[in-house]
């Protein structure tokens, strides 16, 4: 297992704020945000007047990255949408133990095919390889275009990560090895073809949900979140995969009917499933196993 550096960590976070990128620091070795959540929040300093999420907090301030990474050896996020980045998440899918499968094809494959079949060749811009063999493009927003997170609706194995995303940055390191940059070409703007893929029209909600913040969740999705990792948090050894794979079941039909984003439910179960003692890769798997599941089955909001 690659043992983190705290000085190497230290400069891939001031390298990518170099970049304006905004970064947060996320667990040592792991992938979900290290600041406090909410019910953690003692809405003190800049939590004064309600408490702000990962997203807002990120920064570019060179001086406030210097004081967080000084007191761990964090891995490096990157709040996406404030970045004015599109990241192209290309996976490799997992087994059931969470190896590499040669079953089904991965992201680069299906990616490549959807710039053959857009005409288009494979885009030169800032990649990043993920230890588990997949890879990060970097691309710019287009101006004035706000885009979402998208999992597996662009094609399989392949999601993207934009607002109310955040993407793993080079350098940082995980048990399964570093994220390293494969291609230090600029980052280009997103192609066009792939910004009108994305740009999806949402269905209208036959029962509307007021938002808790614009965009991210709902009142009931977030806390049905809060209270289906807690169990997870607390469940013991023989029963703490199961659990993980109910709580995860129960919150994907929230991320089909477009209450709470999915990168959200995956991150939040990631994290309390490595709390409970639980291995990253099969935390990983059963959380996108039980999702998929969940939003392939689950009936629409207005009969449920």
């Amino acid at each position: 297992m690659p043992q983190p550096n705290p000085a190497a960590l230290l400069t891939a976070a001031l390298n990518a704020a170099a970049r304006d990128w905004r970064v947060h620091p996320l667990v040592p070795g792991g992938k979900a945000s290290a600041l406090h959540g909410e019910r953690r929040c003692l809405r003190t300093d800049g939590c004064a007047d309600g408490h702000v999420k990962w997203e807002q907090r990120a920064t570019t301030d060179p001086d406030r990255i210097r004081e967080a990474w000084s007191v761990d050896a964090f891995n490096v996020g990157i709040a996406t949408g404030p970045s004015h980045l599109v990241v192209v998440d290309l996976d490799v899918p997992k087994d059931k133990n969470g190896k590499g499968s040669s079953d089904a094809p991965d992201g680069a494959t299906t990616f490549l095919a959807l710039c053959e079949r857009a005409g288009q060749p494979w885009p030169a811009t800032y990649t990043v390889r993920t230890p588990s063999g997949g890879m990060h493009l970097y691309f710019t927003t287009p101006p004035g275009i706000r885009l979402p997170c998208t999992a597996r609706t662009v094609a399989p194995n392949v999601d993207t990560r934009a607002w109310g995303g955040n993407i793993v940055a080079a350098g940082s390191t995980t048990p399964q090895g570093v994220y390293e940059v494969s291609d230090d070409h600029p980052v280009v703007v997103l192609p066009g073809w792939l910004s009108q893929r994305l740009q999806t029209t949402p269905k209208p909600a036959t029962v509307p949900a007021p938002l808790l913040i614009p965009g991210q969740a709902t009142r009931r999705a977030t806390a049905a979140l809060e209270r289906e990792t807690a169990a997870v948090r607390t469940t013991s050894e023989g029963g703490r995969n199961n659990r993980l794979l109910a709580g995860a079941r129960s919150l994907g039909r929230f991320v089909a009917w477009g209450e709470i984003t999915r990168d959200a439910v995956e991150e939040a179960f990631q994290a309390a499933g490595e709390t409970a003692g639980l291995p990253p890769a099969e935390c990983r798997t059963t959380i996108r196993s039980a999702l998929d599941w969940s939003i392939r089955t689950c009936r629409p909001r207005e009969a449920a």
